[in-house]
């Protein structure tokens, strides 16, 4: 994509609306990132529908930005699914966004009268402990920026921050998310059609890419997954995520979505996707965008659920097993 090209007409960048919704944040974050697109236009869409952004990116060429992964509740399904399935449409960046909700409510209204919490669905599951404890019955919205638009007197919503000034509502509590240090990634989409200039400017400027593809192996069996991620493996990539989506309708049958360390032109991560549809199986790239050079994370004890077994790694590691724990866990 030439950045000259851009600079005379408006590129387009539709996000989620309404005003002040995290995928707004995020749209912002991408334009100031973006700065070499000088007349990037940011669009709410007019329905709260992700279906709307993917048909302002393959009939009409606009950008689009959607949420992709949250630390707390994870990939959001319906975009992973969307994007798996979509005729021209891959992710080209990926932008971060801290989620913090604060508790707002109608300036006429008083919180001793509220009966329901509203937001949406992924705001509802990490706000649990505010409801709770205020015996607030949960309702769903489009989106949390919507659920303040749109209150009513006897209702609390969730939302960020910069929406209580934007839609004139009261702040009854700050901060009210069950755990600290949220984070949800959003991706930038475009049309397929157009996005090896735009790749060739980032490749110019970065060093280091992150990548998503999709795999469908053409069998099944014993033995199938693990002979891909062996291939995945022996081609020396970092896998960091790695999921499965069923084939919809089809009982038994899966897509594969791995998320390495490496863009599809370095040559390992290139060997190995030709090494992949040389076994007949399925590929695509969903997504190559730049990302920092990172450290292996290591698993702390405190970080674990509870239960399960561990041992410290040894030669009598076994031994050192709580039967009864272990038979409870294991289900031995």
């Amino acid at each position: 994509m030439d950045s000259n090209k851009n600079s005379n007409s408006a590129r387009k960048l539709c996000y989620l609306g309404p005003e002040g919704s995290f995928t707004h944040q995020a749209a912002l974050k991408v334009q100031q990132q973006l700065q070499s697109f000088d007349n990037l236009q940011l669009i709410p869409t007019a329905c709260e529908n992700v279906l709307i952004i993917a048909s302002e990116i393959e009939k009409h060429n606009h950008w689009g930005v959607i949420a992709w992964e949250n630390n707390i509740e994870g990939v959001v399904i319906p975009n992973l699914d969307l994007l798996i399935d979509a005729k021209n449409m891959v992710g080209i960046a990926r932008v971060g966004v801290d989620i913090s909700f604060d508790a707002v409510i109608c300036k006429s209204d008083s919180i001793d009268n509220c009966s329901t919490i509203v937001a949406h669905p992924h705001a509802l599951a990490q706000c649990r402990k505010f409801a709770q404890e205020r015996g607030l019955k949960g309702k769903t919205a489009s989106s949390n920026a919507a659920a303040c638009r749109d209150l009513v007197p006897g209702e609390v919503a969730l939302c960020p921050r910069i929406c209580a000034d934007l839609y004139n509502r009261q702040i009854v509590s700050e901060g009210v998310e069950d755990f600290s240090g949220a984070r949800t990634e959003f991706l930038v989409l475009a049309t397929r059609d157009e996005v090896l200039d735009f790749v060739n400017i980032q490749r110019e400027n970065f060093s280091s890419f992150s990548s998503i593809i999709a795999f469908i192996p053409r069998c099944t069996g014993a033995g199938v997954l693990a002979n891909l991620l062996d291939v995945v493996r022996d081609h020396g990539l970092n896998m960091t995520s790695f999921m499965s989506r069923p084939i919809k309708g089809q009982d038994g049958l899966y897509s594969f979505i791995a998320t390495v360390d490496s863009a599809p032109w370095d040559s390992m991560c290139k060997d190995m996707i030709q090494e992949v549809v040389e076994h007949g199986d399925w590929v695509r790239v969903l997504a190559v965008y730049p990302s920092e050079k990172r450290n292996n994370p290591v698993m702390n004890d405190w970080m674990l659920p509870n239960g399960g077994v561990c041992v410290e790694p040894s030669v009598d590691s076994l031994r050192n097993l709580n039967v009864m724990q272990t038979e409870r866990e294991l289900l031995w």
